[in-house]
């Protein structure tokens, strides 16, 4: 919708378009630095995928062929990694029935496949290659950087938060001393492997 709206309104959203895209970069820090003070899994996610698409809206805004290119590419490869970071965090809050990171910690020595899935997931929600988010958050840095060249450091530290809070969400879900009542979990299943697939 927005990318729509700023097409039809093209002169007044140049010039308008350098506030928005001043919020969003400030946006998408901020989301980060609040991901890093989470204690609840879901909300930690849900705080990421704000910050996802403040890169998104930011993107747009400029309104470059490849600023609009890299924010459809960020929109669906989002979807698809949020999407199963959410189901994994439902996974694990079935078996544990907490969202806290420091109750469902060491799950990687009662549920190895599981925690393969967390490492994927995480790694590509930080974008390393060969992720999609990679080319969608590549493509947005690079139409941003044309754009203004300030912007590489908004988005450079957005960036290293972002790795910071992945890394944080993956270390005190899966690695560490197992909890004792973590021991007599049911394993998984081959439909939530199915699921996440």
């Amino acid at each position: 919708g927005i990318i729509r709206v700023t097409m039809l309104l093209t002169p007044l959203t140049k010039e308008m378009s350098y506030p928005f895209v001043i919020l969003a970069l400030w946006g998408v820090v901020m989301t980060s630095l609040i991901c890093m003070r989470q204690t609840d899994l879901k909300s930690l996610i849900a705080y990421s995928s704000v910050s996802h698409m403040g890169l998104v809206i930011a993107a747009i805004m400029t309104q470059t062929p490849w600023s609009l290119t890299g924010a459809i590419i960020l929109m669906i490869s989002h979807g698809l990694i949020s999407s199963a970071l959410f189901c994994l965090a439902n996974l694990n809050y079935e078996r544990t029935h907490s969202r806290t990171l420091l109750l469902v910690r060491g799950a990687q020595a009662v549920l190895p496949l599981m925690a393969t899935w967390w490492l994927i997931a995480n790694l590509s929600n930080m974008a390393l290659p060969p992720s999609t988010n990679l080319w969608g958050e590549l493509t947005i840095m690079v139409s941003l950087f044309n754009w203004s060249p300030w912007t590489i450091l908004i988005t450079g530290l957005g960036t290293l938060i972002t790795a910071s809070y992945t890394l944080y969400m993956f270390l005190m879900t899966q690695r560490g001393p197992t909890p004792l009542h973590l021991g007599q979990i049911t394993p998984s299943h081959t439909r939530e492997h199915f699921l996440i697939m």
